[in-house]
């Protein structure tokens, strides 16, 4: 008779490359083989199963899985970062400490753009704190975002997130996501620029697909009735985006999430994972720091 044993188990999201067995306390070891050694970080998730077929043998058969919780970017198909991913965002995070230097870094971009899930990201692999400056400013009022919009307006809010934006700025070591329209106020690119702004550029489409499919609840400049929310939420959006694109294009560097697609020989941007997306900011980051020291490449 076979006995099958189910569990699910949660391990830390911290992986080493040395072996391949899982500890204690929850890490998950490659051999050396497959990587440098290198400490990656991944949420990983692990279904074990343990069989018995007689006295005599016992199979276990590990599945992996992995997921971006709460993500809000073109990931909702649960995108899971390769090893050489997560080696390539470790590797490139040490190359650029030097020239980062303990500066902020402040993402923008339109609703439904990434900036949170990337932002995770990246703050864990330069070893940064993260923060986002909507729920900061819904941790000061104590309601969300949405019910701000509803009872005290929309000016109330910027002045609100401005505030935010400047106490942030005050602090180093910090990925920052900040809401889609900060960009909108000059006082906050003050604030900003004390770090180095990215924008996370997504095509519009991508992103109407993406808030349609989720809803727009949480999104105060966009909530209506579901009725044909595609076409309303294009509309909605195809108006905020021609308002902010030359804001957005303040930004110190530019993350485009096509030039990504393309490069993984792709046309669909739903396929680019947000550590691609942050791997990517990264090499840009430390192409505009280098061009901002004077360095030259021969």
């Amino acid at each position: 008779m076979e006995t099958t044993v189910m569990q699910q188990l949660q391990f830390s999201p911290w992986i080493h490359s040395k072996s391949v067995s899982a500890k204690p306390k929850g890490s998950l070891h490659f051999p050396r083989r497959l990587a440098e050694q290198d400490i990656l970080q991944a949420p990983f998730s692990f279904d074990l199963r343990v069989s018995r077929h007689s006295n005599h043998r016992r199979t276990v058969a590990l599945k992996i899985s992995c997921s971006y919780k709460n993500s809000s970017v073109l990931e909702s198909g649960n995108h899971c970062a390769s090893v050489d991913e997560s080696l390539a965002i470790q590797r490139k995070s040490r190359e650029i400490e030097s020239y980062l230097n303990g500066r902020s870094i402040y993402l923008v971009g339109m609703m439904g753009s990434g900036k949170t899930t990337v932002g995770k990201v990246l703050s864990n692999a330069l070893g940064y704190s993260f923060s986002d400056s909507d729920s900061l400013v819904e941790e000061d009022t104590g309601i969300s975002v949405a019910e701000i919009f509803k009872v005290y307006g929309e000016d109330f809010f910027r002045e609100r997130e401005t505030e935010a934006l400047r106490k942030l700025s005050l602090m180093r070591q910090f990925v920052i996501s900040t809401g889609g329209g900060a960009v909108t106020r000059s006082i906050n690119w003050k604030y900003m620029h004390k770090g180095i702004s990215v924008w996370l550029d997504v095509p519009l489409e991508a992103l109407v697909k993406r808030i349609s499919a989720v809803g727009t609840n949480s999104r105060p400049l966009l909530h209506h009735d579901s009725t044909d929310a595609y076409s309303k939420t294009l509309v909605r959006l195809s108006t905020l985006l021609e308002e902010r694109g030359e804001a957005y294009a303040n930004a110190e560097v530019t993350v485009s999430c096509e030039k990504i697609a393309a490069k993984l020989g792709t046309k669909d941007v739903s396929n680019v994972t947000p550590m691609a997306i942050a791997i990517e900011a990264l090499e840009q980051i430390e192409i505009f720091l280098k061009r901002e020291d004077g360095y030259c490449a021969f």
